[in-house]
């Protein structure tokens, strides 16, 4: 067995269905990182926080922030707790896209699931479980 393979493989499948979706996540005003980070702030509302769980250097999440700020799919608040730092919120007109964004690479990745049979399925979901 080659782990090296496998990685790429598991690579490449996720590269291929972000690259088949990207250009609809574009018409809906975002590019597929600029979703990424939509979609993970309501759980982590904090830049600092975002950066960790995406695995982007902060200056990179800055970046996206603003582009998404501009875009009105995400606003910058000051934080009540510590009036040193902005908490993002993603405005109606953010959660709208995020939902069409995730909902295009779930069809998509789900398109590529389909060939596989519900026990392979569920045999796939456990083993990425274990490797999580």
């Amino acid at each position: 067995m080659d782990p090296a393979k496998i990685w790429s493989l598991n690579y490449n499948l996720l590269m291929s269905v972000i690259s088949g979706v990207s250009p609809d996540i574009a018409e809906l005003g975002l590019d597929t990182k600029e979703l990424f980070v939509l979609a993970q702030v309501e759980e982590h509302p904090y830049p600092a926080e975002l950066a960790a769980t995406l695995s982007m250097p902060k200056p990179t999440v800055t970046v996206y922030v603003k582009r998404l700020e501009a875009a009105g799919f995400l606003r910058r608040e000051i934080d009540a707790a510590d009036l040193r730092r902005h908490r993002l919120q993603v405005t109606p007109s953010g959660r709208k896209v995020t939902a069409r964004g995730l909902a295009l690479l779930s069809d998509a990745f789900g398109a590529r699931l389909g060939r596989l049979s519900a026990a392979e399925q569920a045999e796939l979901r456990s083993l990425l479980e274990k490797l999580s």
